[in-house]
Formats: C-alpha cells, structure tokens, sequence
C-alpha cells in the first residue's frame, strides 16, 4: 500500500511539474489597448477661401451618465466645396493626448466612414490613404450640394475590412467612435 501511495504522489508530482513548466511559445501576445478618445473635431475649410465650419462632440465622462456636448459653428453653404479634417483627443489628460496621429500611424487598421441621412444633399470624398491605398479617412472633401437639412454619422472603424464597399456593414470591425451632427445646407 505504501509502495501504491509513493507511485501516485510521484506522478502527481510530475503531472504538477510538468503544467508550471515555462513554455515562451505558449506566452500571451501583447495586448493593445484601446485609444481613449474624449473629443471630435472636424473642421471644414471651404475650398476657394471663407470661415471655416466646425463640428465638435465632446464626452469626458465616455460612457458615463453625462451626455456628449455636440457643436456646429454654422450652416454649410449650398454649391460650395470644403476641405475636411478630422481631429480626434483624449482630453483626461493633461495635455490632452491628440488620438489623430495613433491612428494615422495605424491607417492600415483604422478608417472612417461618413454616414448621410435625413435628406442632407452632400457627398463625401476620401483624400488620405493607408500604406495600401485604401481609404483612412482624417482628411476628406465635403460637397455641399443643394438646400437641405439631415445629418451626418462620422464613425471611426478599428480593423476593418480592406478593401471594403464603403458601408459599415460591409467594413466589419470594431467602433472607436461614432458621433452624429444636424447639419443644414444653405
């Protein structure tokens, strides 16, 4: 019997032995975490000269009880063509951290897409690329065609498909940020 009670506390052993062994090809990747992104600035420049427009959502508490404070400086004008740029920060810090440049250096897993509802006459066009000559998406032009009034959902994809039809649903990924302004043409 002692000899039965020796084998198994031996093999015991060596089962315990053997599952805390150091095994580098089993280690766990490094994980990359997610930016943090507070605020949303997209500033349209109107090509040929003129005030430029802003669009701002800003949500420091994130997913918090407050509510994201949206802002848009003015209405666009009908028959005119701007130049967009999109700022994205992480204002829990100080200074706040400009998200922007994380993403441009990822352009191959990141793009935003540009969302038009509500009977808003405007169109969109990519002018920044990644390494693949796929759309990003931080810079684009924006033409304002004709009277109207709807909205315009600027959503950040992380690790979509590339190349893509140019609809969420078809991009898959995950939402970074995704934020919807009123918009009138005038």
């Amino acid at each position: 019997m002692t000899h039965k009670l020796i084998k198994s506390a031996l093999i015991l052993l060596a089962i315990v032995v053997a599952s805390c062994s150091d095994d580098d090809g089993n280690a766990p990747l490094p994980v990359n975490e997610e930016e943090i992104i507070t605020t949303l600035r997209v500033t349209l420049n109107p090509i040929g000269g003129g005030a430029p427009i802003t669009l701002e959502s800003v949500d420091l508490d994130g997913d918090g009880p407050n509510a994201p404070v949206i802002d848009v400086s003015g209405p666009l004008t009908a028959g005119t063509s701007y130049s967009g740029t999109i700022k994205l920060l992480n204002e829990t810090v100080n200074p706040p951290e400009d998200i922007t440049l994380e993403v441009e250096g990822e352009a191959d897993e990141h793009q935003f897409f540009f969302v038009v509802g509500g009977g808003l006459d405007a169109l969109f066009t990519y002018t920044n690329f990644d390494g693949n000559g796929n759309p990003l998406g931080t810079e684009f032009n924006l033409d304002a065609n004709s009277a109207s009034t709807g909205t315009v959902n600027f959503v950040l994809r992380h690790e979509p498909t590339k190349p893509n039809n140019g609809t969420l649903a078809g991009a898959g990924g995950e939402t970074d940020i995704s934020v919807t302004f009123d918009l009138t043409i005038q």
